[in-house]
């Protein structure tokens, strides 16, 4: 069994880069697929959901490949397959984003119901409801979405909840839709003003993103462009939290701060030196840091994302620090496993309560989901002795060499 090594207690110091963002990535090549010609996406992640929707989108009949320089170059010249293998779309939650751009393109999609991390129920029922206000018709057999549409009509559509991927896989197919069509209690996320940004660069009519009322004007067509990922704000707070937990200083380089502020907010409140600039963020550890009190909201509320990075810093905290999750039911995973390193976590359904501990200890703990992943290795760094951590897999699908990353500024973390 693969695993990481790392000899924790050494505090980091230096500045490191944050990659393009996996949650931008993503849409951002399922879109791809209603843009006639050439694509070139820059700043993608090399990681392994972003190689599956490269896949996805060649066996949909999309040209895509990544190309050095973390540049993909995407040909949109014949036409579009409207069945999504299976394997694909169950493997990664994420590539249901090719629902709405495929129905949009060619009235007809055959997409297999998503699979992905195990942290809680998603359903995509808000996607379909929202796909019915433009006029898609929708059957679940055998394990398959069906989506079928004569014509696609502009509409309002009322999300119940700001879901992310509901809001981009709606406004995807209403950049093609006839007339106007107003989303409701969006999603407000910067990956979807990035999305929002690609579309409008080839040819679609959106204003509001960012806001909880976007409204599309649908367009005849869309024509290729090219376009940078936003940067990662999550692996962006993985790696200023290494420095944090650390007890070090660290800078993170290719970075939009304002879209880690929730974040940096509660750094700041548990005594953390917090530095920001253009594209920079810097953490300095002065003396041991206070237990906080955090719930997780969709944005601009603290993301649930980072919610197991921020738990692995608070189990060395001063005090005792209560985590409410708000979004996920089943995202307390990892606390388990940094019970296992000396942690002291007592879990209440949604609730957290950390009671901070002077010292972790090395220990052999599994990754369970993709945050997980992040939190056990920070909670590792700081450990007395060895950690062995198993269970890459999660890992690899949303951090760019995040390992590497961490070696470059003092980690001691072999493979």
């Amino acid at each position: 069994m693969t695993g990481l090594f790392i000899d924790g207690g050494v505090p980091l110091f230096g500045s490191v880069a944050a990659s393009g963002a996996k949650n931008a990535a993503l849409p951002l090549l399922a879109a791809s697929l209603m843009m006639n010609g050439s694509s070139t996406l820059t700043n993608v992640p090399h990681l392994m959901d972003v190689f599956t929707m490269l896949k996805m989108l060649n066996a949909l009949g999309v040209r895509a490949e990544m190309q050095p320089g973390n540049r993909v170059v995407i040909n949109n010249t014949k036409k579009v397959k409207h069945i999504a293998p299976y394997d694909l779309v169950t493997a990664m939650r994420a590539s249901f984003f090719v629902a709405g751009p495929l129905v949009a393109k060619t009235g007809f999609a055959k997409v297999p119901l998503p699979g992905g991390c195990s942290i809680g129920s998603r359903p995509i029922d808000i996607h379909l409801k929202g796909f019915e206000r433009l006029g898609i018709q929708h059957s679940i057999e055998h394990g398959f979405v069906e989506l079928k549409v004569k014509s696609l009509r502009g509409n309002s559509v009322h999300l119940e909840f700001p879901s992310v991927g509901a809001t981009e896989n709606v406004m995807m197919a209403a950049c093609l839709a006839e007339g106007t069509t107003v989303i409701e209690n969006a999603a407000r996320e910067p990956e979807i003003t990035d999305l929002a940004n690609f579309l409008n660069k080839a040819g679609a009519k959106i204003i509001g993103h960012g806001s909880a009322c976007i409204t599309i004007q649908g367009v005849a067509e869309l024509n290729g462009t090219d376009h940078p990922v936003v940067s990662d704000r999550i692996e962006a707070g993985s790696l200023l939290i290494a420095g944090a937990i650390t007890g070090g200083e660290v800078t993170v380089t290719n970075c939009v701060p304002e879209h880690s502020a929730p974040m940096l907010e509660k750094m700041r409140e548990a005594g953390l030196v917090i530095g920001i600039g253009p594209d920079w963020m810097s953490v300095k550890a002065e003396g041991r840091y206070t237990g906080i009190d955090f719930e997780t909201l969709p944005f601009p509320g603290f993301p649930t994302d980072m919610q197991a990075q921020m738990m692995a810093l608070l189990t060395v905290a001063n005090g005792t620090s209560i985590i409410k999750e708000s979004i996920f039911e089943n995202r307390f995973m990892h606390a388990h496993e940094l019970m296992r390193m000396g942690a002291k976590i007592k879990l209440d359904n949604r609730h957290a309560v950390i009671s901070g501990v002077p010292k972790l200890a090395g220990a052999e703990v599994k990754i369970t989901d993709l945050r997980a992943g992040a939190a056990l290795i920070l909670a590792g760094l700081v450990a007395d002795g060895r950690s062995n951590i198993y269970g890459l897999k999660h890992l690899r699908r949303g951090y760019d060499d995040l390992p590497g990353k961490l070696r470059s500024i003092g980690a001691r973390i072999t493979d």
